[in-house]
């Protein structure tokens, strides 16, 4: 067992039982065990395939190419806006049993998807919409354009996803405000102020100001 890994799974809590099933399973399928972004991760040819991790309410799998894989049983969750991963749930080791043979499939598909060198297909910042707050913003602020422009694309993304989910305009208008300052400084709204994702492995997110 990886070290790193081995001392993720003795530290564990809640799950223990229920992850320690998936592991074996997982590892059944051919993978190699790694351990990335603090939890144990499942490689093919050195390529992201499969992660385990685990939440409040469930734990489960986490497929790096989930979006590609034909799901007929539709056992797959989305991510809120993550466009590629998908996340197989469970919440007791009798539902992993019941489907272990369909988690193994799952798993084999992915294998085959890099196989094949397939890549999800991202949406492009210019497909995503432009509320109209920020584009009044955009009008009054001409340096606020431009430093929203300079922002890298995932950046951009991430910000108009959150803006536009408002259904109200005066929150969309808030949401703007209350970011403001951190895109003219070329932030993502994930960001931390050590200029590091929250979502990386070498950011503990412990940072007063972080988002």
């Amino acid at each position: 067992m990886n070290a790193r890994a081995k001392d993720y799974y003795g530290h564990l809590k809640k799950w223990k039982d229920e992850l320690l099933m998936l592991r074996e399973i997982i590892l059944s399928c051919g993978l190699e065990e790694e351990f990335k972004w603090k939890h144990p991760c499942f490689t093919y040819n050195g390529k992201n395939v499969v992660l385990i991790h685990e939440f409040k309410d469930y734990c489960g799998i986490m497929f790096f190419k989930g979006a590609l894989l034909k799901d007929e049983k539709k056992v797959l969750h989305k991510i809120k806006n993550i466009q590629s991963e998908r996340q197989f749930r469970f919440t007791n080791e009798e539902e992993i049993t019941e489907n272990q043979n369909l988690i193994r499939a799952y798993i084999f598909e992915a294998i085959e998807v890099e196989q094949k060198g397939l890549k999800v297909k991202m949406k492009d910042v210019t497909d995503y919409d432009v509320p109209k707050e920020l584009h009044q913003k955009f009008i009054e602020s001409p340096d606020f354009k431009t430093a929203f422009a300079n922002l890298t694309p995932g950046r951009q993304k991430g910000y108009l996803l959150h803006f536009t989910q408002a259904k109200q305009s005066s929150t969309r208008t808030a949401r703007i405000e209350k970011y403001e300052e951190r895109i003219r400084k070329g932030k993502g709204i994930r960001d931390c102020i050590c200029g590091r994702s929250k979502r990386m492995p070498n950011c503990d997110g412990s940072h007063k100001n972080h988002f």
